[in-house]
């Protein structure tokens, strides 16, 4: 019944834009902390972005800060992730996540109890 479903990755060359979705059943982004996260082979899943149940707090990675915005719809059900100004260093599986509790240590994948499939996105000449 919970499930979180990724959609909107692709491949496309250095410097497009690509937003990503994430689509909620079960549960709704209004009653849960947010968060984007990647994969690439070979690495750990990395933190990308999150964004508070109550918009308080805002995290970026270091390497996305400035091009990547996470947002959420005003019915809750679905979460996105703006990417602009692609990189290919910014290639990998990536998942959206939600989670309850507090807003602290929102970067730490630990935190996260329902996790979406992931969509994988390609930034490739």
């Amino acid at each position: 019944q919970v499930q979180l479903v990724e959609s909107g990755g692709g491949l496309v060359q250095p410097g497009d834009s690509l937003k990503l979705s994430c689509a909620a059943s079960g549960l709704n982004f209004r009653d849960y902390h947010m968060g984007w996260f990647r994969q690439s082979p070979g690495k750990d899943r990395e933190f990308v972005g999150s964004l508070s149940r109550s918009f308080r707090y805002t995290e970026y990675a270091d390497s996305v800060k400035g091009r990547f915005t996470i947002s959420r719809h005003s019915s809750g059900n679905a979460m996105f992730l703006e990417m602009n100004n692609l990189e290919p260093e910014d290639s990998g599986v990536y998942y959206c996540a939600a989670a309850g509790g507090s807003s602290l240590n929102l970067d730490n994948p630990g935190k996260y109890n329902t996790w979406g499939q992931g969509t994988q996105v390609t930034v490739s000449s």
